[in-house]
Order: C-alpha cells, then structure tokens, then sequence
C-alpha cells in the first residue's frame, strides 16, 4: 500500500526526484526497564516479594546491551535520546523524505544502535534508485557528518548536504560542498522530516509500538506511513481525494 501511494503521489507531480532527506527517530519497545536483564541469567536485585511483577533495583549496576537483553522483545535495545536523557528500550525508525513537498519515499524500523542512522543510508538510496528515482542531495543533521557515511553518499553520485559537526574535529564536507546554493536549501527543508516524525508519534500513535520485535514494529511503522502521506497528499491536491490502486 505503501508504494502505491508513493507511485500515485509521484504520477501527480508531487514528489522530487533528485532531492530528498534523511533522519532517524526512536520508537519506544513494547518492553519495560525491568524486563531488561542479564544476559547470564542472574537475577537482579528486587525491593519486594511479588513474583509477578517485581520492584527492581537498579542502583549501582551497570547496564549494556553487551551484557543485558530484554526478556520481553530481544531486539529492543537500551538507548538515551541525548545527555542527561532517560535511557529505554527503543527501535530506530528511519526515514526518507523528499524535499519538495515533505512526502516519505521510504521508512524503515531497524535496531537502534550507535552507527544505525547512518548505516540505513546506503539502503535507503540504493531503494530509492532501484524504485526509478534519481537522487542527487541528501539532507541530514550532525549525526551523519561522518567520513564513512559521506563517502557512501558520494559513492552513489549523491552530493552530502548534511549539517558540519565540527564540535572536537573536522566535518567529513568542506566548502566546495557547503559554498554550494543548494546547500543552505537543504539544510533549512532538512527540518521538515521532524513534522513528519511528530505527526506519526502523536496522530498516528507510533511514539511506542505495540508489537514486539522489529519486523513487526516495522510493518505498523509503513502503515502509519502510509498514513501521513495520504493525509499530506489530501492537502496538496486542494482537497480531492487521492486514487491509488491496488493490485
């Protein structure tokens, strides 16, 4: 269904081809802190006798995802959004959006950890180029200022338009990329995706998935896609209804 819609948007004239954005957002598992123990078995250290459902203390251990799994969705993985941030089980969803009107290409759920946003890179462009489109920029914030992540950009003929970190080091772009007009563009459209993140977390209920693992998550996530995108076509063609056919 998801495809269809993207088809129908793009035989409508809506979509860019050559200009698009990525960014990344956790979902919240549908498993608790205290689901999340030692890989070895060890029990951990509870307040209170109540076997179903224990107060666990959690003071002075060190937790990892090297070293503790949530026995409620094993592919949950513990992760902070930024310092000083509460730490919870999370999926990463990922998303291409084009730069035109703010449509999603592509949405993926994978599992969070550290080099996920910038390793679903090279899979949402290859998908993008295999489904006809051409892009020739790509959009991102700080996190994907990275060598190896740029370098995959410009592998595949896509110009980096990501935000310099230089916070403690030198960005993987210099100034034949950032001197370019198009750039600051980018940077501005760039924000459009966390409109889109918001409103598939608050109107479309995909702040915490209700499904354990991330296929399943994965699949609710491009239904909610779908979804956003429906609603945004419905505004851009002044109110008429989009056809899409399915087969």
């Amino acid at each position: 269904m998801f495809d269809e819609v993207v088809i129908e948007a793009d035989r409508r004239g809506l979509l860019s081809d050559e200009h698009f954005t990525v960014d990344g957002s956790l979902i919240e598992a549908a498993a608790s802190l205290t689901s999340f123990k030692p890989r070895n078995g060890d029990p951990p250290t509870t307040t209170d006798l109540d076997p179903g459902n224990p107060s666990v203390d959690f003071h002075g251990e060190k937790r990892s995802n090297a070293t503790h799994q949530s026995t409620t969705d094993g592919e949950a993985r513990l992760m902070r959004k930024g310092k000083g941030k509460e730490a919870k089980l999370v999926f990463l969803a990922n998303a291409l959006m084009e730069n035109r009107n703010g449509m999603l290409l592509d949405f993926q759920v994978t599992q969070a950890t550290g080099t996920a946003e910038r390793d679903a890179v090279p899979v949402l462009l290859d998908a993008a180029k295999e489904r006809g489109f051409h892009p020739r920029t790509l959009g991102g914030d700080k996190g994907y200022d990275t060598r190896d992540c740029v370098a995959s950009m410009r592998q595949r003929g896509v110009t980096p338009h990501v935000a310099q970190n230089t916070k403690g080091r030198s960005s993987a772009i210099d100034g034949r990329t950032t001197r370019h007009p198009g750039y600051p563009i980018s940077q501005q459209i760039r924000k459009r995706v966390e409109e889109v993140f918001g409103w598939m977390k608050t109107v479309g209920g995909f702040r915490r998935t209700r499904y354990k693992g991330a296929d399943r998550t994965g699949l609710a996530g491009y239904l909610v896609a779908t979804a956003y995108n429906l609603v945004r076509m419905a505004k851009l063609v002044g109110g008429e209804a989009p056809t899409v056919t399915t087969a």
